[in-house]
């Protein structure tokens, strides 16, 4: 029987994997992930080839739970254009394949996404949310980089990343702590891909990811900030644009310095026999404690600190090695609930709260999909 409230089918489309969830109304009853290489392995290995998204887009509409009413997809970048959640047409579509170079390693496999499931699902309403929104809120001093004012008309500016994850944060803290809710707080996203968020009453301020998701934090596999010279470097010595590239994205990072992985798991696990395990978590540790100290400035001043996604969340001795960096600010570990996992991470005399929060990005995608489906319907939201 179908029920009252709608059913959503949530999609966050990745180079390699495809994360999906399916909700009814606000409650998410079923979630995974589907790994695109596995999906065309015969038998002797995945195999090289175009990706059928079609039949992986017909699979997941074939075990849903219900019909499905609406389909919400995660965009990381909606260049300068699309700043909302956006209900997708043929033109909107048409417009998102324009910012395939502004994120090539995302944005193909969600425009191809989008086109299978609107084919297969033609009567869903299907809503695009991305991930540079959250981030319209900065102001100019924090979009401009100091290169020929024309270039900022043209949309070479820091956009930022990670939006859906800092609005899962925000849309956490009043219930956790009303401090963090109306102050200066930075959120710290660690994950495979890392950046911050700067937050003054839950609206983004500043950002470490610039033009492209490759900027700021040490990452898994990703430089994060580095010298332009560098490049120009490489060029002269006869390195392609594709080969630094692939060197800076798929090379560098954790991997690059510990030279074999760039999982911070194992990381932490081999430091101790491993000194370039241990150089590669000294530098990831020290560059989140530079740029939140950074983010200071752009905010006056910093009230709260929140750690989230895969190593935020998990890895006490991150944890504790950046805020030990930021003693000087003030900042104090509770130990044992730092190493318990808990939410609110902070000793009682710190002068800064430490939370800790898991990050709900398809939740957020979920309420966006059914906000627009209220509207699209007239429904009007509670006062």
């Amino acid at each position: 029987m179908k029920p009252n409230a709608p059913t959503l089918l949530v999609l966050n489309p990745g180079s390699s994997t495809l994360k999906h969830a399916y909700y009814v109304g606000a409650t998410c009853v079923d979630s995974g992930s589907v790994d695109w290489l596995a999906s065309m392995d015969h038998g002797n290995g995945p195999t090289a080839g175009p990706i059928d998204y079609a039949t992986t887009v017909q699979q997941l509409v074939e075990i849903a739970p219900h019909p499905i009413d609406a389909v919400a997809y995660r965009v990381v970048h909606g260049g300068t254009e699309f700043r909302s959640p956006t209900v997708l047409d043929d033109a909107a579509i048409e417009r998102l394949a324009a910012t395939v170079d502004l994120a090539p390693l995302h944005q193909p496999p969600a425009l191809a996404t989008m086109r299978a499931a609107r084919a297969k699902l033609p009567a869903a309403l299907h809503v695009a949310c991305f991930d540079t929104a959250f981030h319209a809120t900065m102001p100019e001093t924090e979009k401009r980089f100091a290169i020929p004012d024309a270039y900022f008309a043209e949309g070479i500016q820091r956009y930022g990343f990670h939006g859906l994850s800092y609005e899962s944060i925000a849309h956490s803290l009043p219930a956790l702590s009303s401090l963090a809710a109306r102050g200066r707080t930075v959120v710290c996203h660690l994950g495979n891909g890392a950046s911050l968020c700067g937050m003054v009453g839950l609206e983004s301020r500043t950002t470490t990811m610039g033009f492209t998701p490759l900027d700021g934090l040490i990452m898994g596999t990703r430089c994060g900030r580095i010298d332009a010279g560098i490049v120009f470097h490489w060029l002269r010595q006869g390195k392609s644009p594709s080969e630094i590239e692939m060197m800076l994205t798929k090379a560098s990072g954790l991997l690059g310095i510990s030279t074999h992985s760039s999982d911070m798991r194992h990381i932490v696990e081999s430091r101790d026999e491993d000194p370039k395990c241990e150089l590669a978590l000294e530098l990831f540790c020290r560059s989140v404690a530079k740029e939140i100290a950074s983010a200071a400035v752009a905010l006056g001043g910093i009230d709260a600190i929140v750690f989230t996604a895969g190593i935020g969340e998990h890895s006490p001795l991150v944890r504790s090695r950046i805020v030990q960096a930021l003693g000087w600010m003030g900042a104090t570990l509770h130990e044992d609930a730092n190493l318990a996992n808990a939410t609110m991470l902070h000793a009682p005399h710190s002068r800064i709260e430490i939370l800790r929060i898991e990050t709900d990005e398809q939740s957020v995608l979920a309420r966006h999909a059914l906000r627009c489906l209220d509207a699209v319907r007239g429904v009007e939201e509670p006062a």
